[in-house]
């Protein structure tokens, strides 16, 4: 009995949530160990068919990153990141899209398909969906920025949102591999938190939502004490310019930067080892994981 009451204040506690995100669009970036263990990858499946069938409209934006560095691997070939950002020839942006479009894609989909969902798998090069331009990353040298050119890794020139709009229209999930095509008909590879920060603002989301491999963001990674739940824009903006955020943590913050930017009311970077992180995050008073807000509010006591 008492299991029984446990529960239904579970859902209740989930009520204001289900009547506030009703018919809102919510962005997932999926990515990290979430996508090698079948256990974790069976219950964020399950939490995203949640989020549909209580009436959110779910997009799905997949990464891949292990699974590219392990094949680049089998296939002798070293990774090189330059702020978080893989270094990309031609040779490695055809094996990121055949990793990306051909396996996980089509593995998400399955899944999502299995579960009760209607998925639909598409890359940036459907419909001319994600229209791509080169990646000059900007690193520091002698206190002067400097511009690298790491291959054919793209940033997002423009976005047809047509077609995943006519997809959520229809009820289907859109799983969206991070791959775009330039004028020049040339592939890039383009960070997945970059692409679900620019669709989250594209679409009017309601909320982005990164699954990592950690917490959240902490102020010092090596002072679990230093764990920030809530962070601004602003204070966001400052912690990539000092270093406090650096590596594959720059490319999720500057996602919700972006998204914010655009018109998104929230975005969280959650622990996506944990189970069921994204509806605890959705759906609880507490939440889990850091949340990258516009404007902090200040209570005084």
């Amino acid at each position: 009995m008492i299991k029984s009451v446990e529960k239904a204040a579970v859902l209740i506690e989930a009520l204001p949530y289900l009547q506030k995100f009703a018919g809102s669009t919510v962005v997932i970036k999926y990515g990290g160990n979430a996508m090698l263990n079948d256990e974790l990858k069976k219950n964020v499946i399950q939490d995203i068919i949640f989020l549909k069938y209580v009436g959110i409209r779910p997009v799905v934006v997949h990464g891949g990153g292990p699974e590219i560095t392990a094949m680049l691997e089998k296939l002798g070939k070293k990774s090189e990141f330059v702020r978080g950002l893989r270094v990309s020839d031609a040779e490695t942006v055809e094996i990121a899209e055949m990793v990306l479009v051909g396996k996980i894609n089509s593995e998400i989909v399955k899944l999502l398909n299995f579960y009760g969902a209607k998925a639909v798998g598409i890359s940036g090069k459907d419909a001319d969906f994600i229209l791509a331009v080169k990646h000059l990353a900007k690193v520091q040298e002698d206190g002067v920025t400097k511009e690298v050119d790491i291959g054919f890794v793209g940033d997002i020139l423009r976005l047809n949102t047509a077609l995943v709009e006519n997809l959520l229209d229809k009820g289907y999930i859109p799983v969206i591999a991070p791959i775009g095509v330039g004028k020049d008909g040339a592939t890039y590879n383009i960070n997945a938190d970059y692409v679900a920060g620019e669709i989250a603002a594209a679409l009017g989301a309601e909320k982005l939502a990164l699954l990592t491999d950690v917490e959240g963001i902490y102020r010092d990674y090596q002072d679990k004490s230093t764990f920030i739940s809530t962070l601004s824009l602003a204070e966001a903006q400052v912690m990539i310019k000092d270093g406090s955020i650096e590596g594959g943590m720059i490319p999720k913050v500057e996602a919700c930067i972006k998204a914010l930017a655009g018109g998104v009311a929230k975005t969280h970077i959650i622990d996506g080892r944990q189970p069921h992180s994204l509806l605890l995050e959705v759906f609880t008073s507490e939440g889990i994981g850091t949340e990258v807000v516009k404007y902090r509010r200040y209570i005084s006591g």
